[in-house]
């Protein structure tokens, strides 16, 4: 029987806080939003597959890798809410003299060198910090920070160390020059660090569907480094041309309705025989698959016209 071909498309998830009445309130955010979770597995090692995505540096993947990150805490009447790393406007050059200010502590209490040093990123092996349960930017930006900070799960007192090194960093770089030219600038100042992403490269559970697909496309840096690691194309954008590389791939994209009317002329094409979209409502994991008559609405009115499905339809919980 000939493999239908078939384009996989997922959809970023959000946090289930336990706030839906149905549903118990944790004590603790779980590790990882919805897609983060399906793409990694549980335990979400996003730090050592971001680093094997900016890096040809080789990764021992019984290593426990951390990310380091320098971020903004925007002070509110009552709680800190951490910005998001596209808000802040950070170059290489601010990064780098950040970075040098804070090295020797974050070495020293980390007992070990700085890998990989980026425009946002910064990796290095978690050491005593490795039992830290912590969370990306991603799910944490724009909420008080105190439910986002790193916890202790079997090991009492790592997360006070981590907080006491923060603090120490924040008191850095409050007088440091970059963030007085920053703020000249009138642009948030770089006045904290974030730690996330703790793993190791054989903790990554990616679902089976994605280990058998000929291409990856997408933006987010996860993308990178997960198809290095399955060893698998990746490109950021959709192909112009040649479409037929569509088939027996998947994508993730920050803004998914822009390339769906391309994904929608391919199933009229005959390009593709069906798109899977795979989204999140409520935190948990939904797949539908559309072929070219699921493009249009179901109407019982057999002579009118039939109208195509909007994004919105298609999207809705």
């Amino acid at each position: 029987m000939t493999q239908a071909k078939r384009f996989t498309l997922m959809l970023s998830g959000e946090d289930v806080l336990g706030l839906e009445a149905d549903q118990p309130i944790r004590s603790a955010p779980l590790n990882g939003l919805p897609h983060e979770r399906f793409l990694l597995g549980e335990k979400v090692p996003a730090a050592p597959i971001l680093l094997l995505g900016q890096s040809n540096l080789t990764v021992n993947p019984d290593e426990i890798i951390a990310c380091l990150q320098p971020v903004h805490l925007h002070a509110t009447r009552d709680h800190l809410v951490l910005m998001s790393q596209n808000q802040v406007d950070l170059s290489l050059e601010e990064s780098a003299k950040l970075l040098k200010v804070a090295l020797p502590f974050i070495e020293e209490d980390f007992q070990g060198p700085v890998l990989l040093q980026g425009q946002y990123y910064w990796f290095i092996v978690a050491g005593p910090f490795a039992s830290l349960a912590s969370h990306s930017i991603d799910q944490a930006y724009g909420r008080n920070i105190d439910w986002w900070m790193p916890r202790d799960t079997h090991e009492d007192g790592v997360a006070k160390t981590w907080r006491k090194l923060q603090n120490e960093i924040q008191m850095l770089w409050h007088i440091d020059p970059v963030n007085e030219i920053r703020e000249q600038r009138s642009v948030p100042m770089i006045n904290s660090i974030w730690i996330s992403g703790i793993g190791k490269l054989n903790d990554v559970h990616a679902p089976e569907f994605l280990k058998q697909v000929k291409n990856i496309y997408g933006e987010h840096p996860l993308l990178t480094g997960l198809s290095k690691f399955l060893n698998i194309a990746h490109q950021k954008e959709l192909p112009l041309s040649n479409l037929s590389d569509l088939a027996s791939s998947f994508g993730w994209f920050n803004h998914p309705e822009s390339i769906w009317p391309r994904l929608k002329q391919a199933l009229v094409d005959k390009v593709l025989d069906e798109v899977m979209i795979i989204d999140f409502p409520k935190g948990e994991t939904r797949e539908r698959t559309f072929t070219v008559r699921d493009l249009q609405k179901k109407s019982l009115i057999f002579w009118r016209t039939a109208k195509e499905l909007s994004w919105r339809e298609i999207i809705q919980p």
